[in-house]
């Protein structure tokens, strides 16, 4: 899919349309997830930071991404691709490779073009985005000509071409060679494809060891024999944040890591997995990442015991001077649970103590600090706690992350362009409308909730 996570955006948001989009992490350490290809005429790119992103293009639109959206879509485009082959591998959201020979779609180079031209117009027809087809007769070069077709357009490598194609290429277009290979290669004078085929195995294989080099050798030959396999089994289940500023308070690091392992059993539950090893990951203020794991006596879903393991491995990681960013993952995956009775257990006494220390720090919190409501002689000055005199507690601000679906009582649905100090400004349009109207409101207007993702595409 081309500029897909951007694409969609500018799909469900007619305004949006021919301007630069920008989708990631929209804090001080956020990252482009995706960019338009009218922010990439500014020099982004995804995995740029998005504080460079903005200084290169201060005026796009820059979105949270809607991940719900995205993996619906996606859903529909693995359908599509399903119904040519038996043979898909996903790779992502929004790629696969689709074995062609496999579904008898196609038995000859006409064929194939055929099938790209018919493909993209389904992709089209059914999600109103743009998709780009590579055609080859290896993974290898069907991803390299996909490449070369974005955006919007297909490429095949004709039998006999292959050579012709890589030659020219950098090294860094070959699978398996990042920027330590690179530079590797380099040093030896080697940097375009034609370079690699000249130096001949013998050499890489001296350059970068018996297998890399075997490697590098056969994919600047071409020679990819790997096959499309069509269910790719996860390994591990993980989820990670990073956080706009360093923590410190060893207590809201712990809560943190908490509320990762929910979020990462509540994904291990949606793949229908357990696993046996949980594993904690924690980048420190000077960038150096270091992760922990422990191996349960038996898979598990049970987001109390992995709770309590990431608990266990946080004890014995050193997060002095700050942690940036933090993680919790599970691998050791299984498609059955054999709970540890006895780590449940634990377990359990473990949440019903994090919750008494939790109840106490907003205890301190809320009266403004463990001195606050005692009379001078030292003694409890009695009374009713926090609240319960009659004055309700302040309720949690509303969040209005840029991009988020909206709807409005009096103006219908819409999405936030911004919001701050106490305002939220929403323009209200839909993917089928033209662009709508912006209108600011009260951050708490009671008019306001929350929207559903609407169809980008007319429904039956």
């Amino acid at each position: 899919m081309d500029a897909f996570f951007a694409a969609v955006e500018q799909a469900a948001k007619p305004s949006l349309r021919g301007k630069p989009v920008i989708v990631g992490g929209l804090g001080p350490r956020g990252v482009v997830a995706t960019c338009s290809y009218e922010a990439r005429v500014f020099g982004v790119h995804s995995a740029m930071p998005t504080s460079q992103a903005r200084r290169l293009c201060p005026n796009a639109a820059y979105l949270q991404p809607r991940f719900e959206v995205y993996r619906s879509i996606s859903e529909r485009v693995m359908a599509l691709l399903g119904e040519l082959s038996p043979l898909v591998e996903p790779l992502s959201l929004d790629e696969a490779f689709v074995d062609l020979e496999a579904g008898g779609a196609a038995r000859d180079t006409a064929g194939a073009r055929s099938v790209a031209e018919r493909l993209r117009a389904d992709i089209r027809a059914a999600t109103g985005l743009t998709g780009s087809v590579g055609l080859a007769g290896s993974k290898m070069l069907a991803k390299m000509a996909s490449e070369l077709a974005k955006p919007d357009g297909f490429f095949v490598v004709t039998p006999g071409t292959e050579p012709a194609l890589l030659a020219p290429m950098s090294v860094r277009a070959l699978p398996g060679v990042g920027p330590a290979t690179a530079e590797t290669l380099r040093r030896a004078g080697i940097t375009t494809v034609k370079q690699v085929t000249e130096a001949g195995e013998e050499e890489l294989v001296q350059l970068l060891g018996r297998a890399h080099g075997s490697w590098v050798h056969a994919m600047g030959l071409g020679r990819d024999r790997r096959p499309v396999v069509a269910e790719r089994d996860a390994k591990s289940v993980s989820v990670e944040d990073t956080f706009d500023v360093d923590l410190h308070d060893r207590v809201r690091i712990r809560a943190e890591v908490a509320r990762l392992a929910e979020r990462c059993v509540s994904r291990l539950r949606g793949a229908r997995r357990s696993g046996r090893t949980v594993v904690l990951k924690v980048r420190r203020y000077d960038f150096s990442t270091l992760t922990r794991s422990e191996t349960l006596r038996g898979p598990t879903d049970d987001p109390v015991v992995v709770r309590e393991a990431a608990e266990r491995l946080l004890e014995g990681v050193d997060t002095t001077g700050g942690v940036r960013l933090l993680g919790v993952g599970v691998s050791g995956l299984a498609d059955y649970t054999q709970e540890d009775l006895f780590a449940q257990a634990a377990g359990e006494r473990a949440a019903r103590a994090a919750e008494q220390e939790a109840r106490e720090i907003a205890a301190v919190r809320d009266t403004g600090g463990p001195q606050a409501g005692r009379e001078p002689g030292g003694e409890s000055g009695g009374g009713e706690p926090p609240g319960a005199a009659g004055v309700p507690e302040a309720p949690e601000p509303r969040r209005w992350p840029p991009g988020v679906d909206v709807v409005h009582t009096g103006h219908g649905p819409g999405w936030v362009q911004g919001s701050g100090l106490g305002r939220v400004t929403v323009r209200f349009e839909t993917p089928l409308s033209p662009p709508g109207r912006v209108l600011t409101f009260a951050a708490d207007d009671p008019a306001l909730e929350r929207g559903k993702p609407l169809p980008l595409v007319p429904q039956d």
